[in-house]
């Protein structure tokens, strides 16, 4: 049975419900360490069963979302960003000034009008009648990780959309009781009051082993997983989660030796107690396994860890900044959008905003930089020829 939501036309393409396609995660039992002071309601309510019901949730509206205003960043050049300039007759910096505003995807907040807005609570809301709908802990074990994770990151792109613009997702407070974004209850699914961590904590992290769901939750922050432009799906949910997890480790924001110590994000304190009980050997392992040669040599020099890293501005475009003034750039709205930057026909050069324009072509200038030394690369998947079903889309991986 294939369940298939009403489609929402955002700014033209077709908004997000939920979708099927290609790639599978791992499931396996929690363990005992696991499952640290669940909320029993959530917990029993959400874990998943053993008798699965062969339900696909279609995410077509969502992928088409994603793609129009996801930005893509590339990945990590492992360098920390030079100080900004102010412009020329203002000592203000406008937009992202960070060391590390080159990591990461970013949304274009500041190109969503009021109609794209409502269209994206619209769909968070058809998600959560889905979640009440159907049996969501009776699925498979792929479609519940991929309901979850779009559901998830949908409610973090929506209520940052609300309420741009605003430099950091830390400083949101939801309702009368002023609640943050991470720990407001302004989900509901099958009747029950659910927030963002509640998401991670009582529902995927006591119920998947595999540490790389972490890397699946766009927190709307620099500091966090970078946001894919695919959703997740029952197919492609391992993939996406690997690609994520390999964009994270060897990134400056998850990943930085400094001396005898290897300084990791702070988003590994809430995951420890789930994936890495055992203690700093597990994460070591864990990081290596994602790591690249380089970054791998790194963890291994090391001998104590500290999570320390993290940033929190926004992860949109111009930091929730609305600079005084546009000047012309090559770069027009669509490609922004999509990734592609040009001068070239057919592309005509119009005025976007100046902070925008310069962290586009920081970004490309990065982008090049990386060319000429050879760090562009292409992933390479490695079949085992003992198992060549190991990578195969839809998958269930442990």
């Amino acid at each position: 049975m294939r369940i298939a939501l009403l489609a929402i036309l955002l700014a033209g393409t077709s908004v997000p419900a939920v979708a099927e396609s290609a790639g599978a995660f791992a499931v396996t039992q929690p363990s005992a360490a696991s499952t640290s002071n669940p909320d029993n309601s959530i917990a029993s309510r959400f874990s998943p069963r053993q008798d699965t019901i062969d339900t696909r949730i279609d995410y077509a509206a969502w992928d088409e979302a994603l793609e129009y205003f996801v930005f893509y960043m590339g990945p990590s050049e492992r360098r920390i960003m030079p100080k900004v300039i102010p412009q020329i007759g203002t000592r203000f910096v406008f937009g992202h000034d960070s060391g590390l505003r080159l990591e990461g995807n970013r949304i274009g907040f500041s190109f969503l009008e009021d109609e794209q807005r409502e269209a994206l609570t619209a769909y968070r809301e058809e998600l959560e009648a889905l979640g009440s709908q159907l049996d969501i802990a009776s699925l498979p074990r792929n479609e519940q990780l991929a309901y979850w994770l779009n559901l998830h990151n949908v409610a973090v792109i929506e209520q940052l959309a609300l309420a741009y613009p605003l430099s950091r997702p830390s400083d949101l407070r939801i309702g009368e009781n002023g609640a943050t974004l991470d720990e407001a209850k302004f989900l509901n699914v099958d009747a029950v009051a659910l927030s963002l961590k509640d998401i991670r904590t009582q529902i995927v992290y006591p119920n998947w082993r595999d540490p790389s769901v972490i890397y699946g939750f766009f927190r709307g922050e620099i500091g966090g997983p970078t946001i894919q432009k695919s959703a997740f799906n029952a197919d492609n949910v391992s993939l996406l989660l690997q690609s994520s997890a390999r964009d994270f480790v060897n990134s400056l924001r998850g990943v930085e030796k400094r001396g005898k110590t290897l300084h990791i994000s702070r988003l590994y304190e809430e995951a420890m107690p789930f994936f890495f009980s055992e203690g700093d050997e597990a994460l070591r392992a864990h990081l290596s396994s994602y790591a690249r040669d380089d970054v791998k040599a790194d963890i291994a020099k090391t001998s104590r860890i500290r999570a320390s890293i993290y940033e929190y501005d926004i992860s949109d475009l111009a930091r929730g900044d609305r600079a005084p003034e546009y000047q012309p750039t090559g770069i027009i709205l669509d490609p922004i959008m999509s990734g592609v930057d040009t001068m070239d026909p057919p592309y005509a050069p119009i005025g976007v905003p100046y902070h925008i324009a310069r962290v586009v072509e920081e970004k490309v200038d990065k982008l090049e930089r990386m060319r000429r030394k050879g760090e562009l690369r292409g992933t390479v998947i490695v079949i085992d020829p003992e198992n060549p079903d190991a990578v195969e889309p839809g998958r269930e991986v442990e």
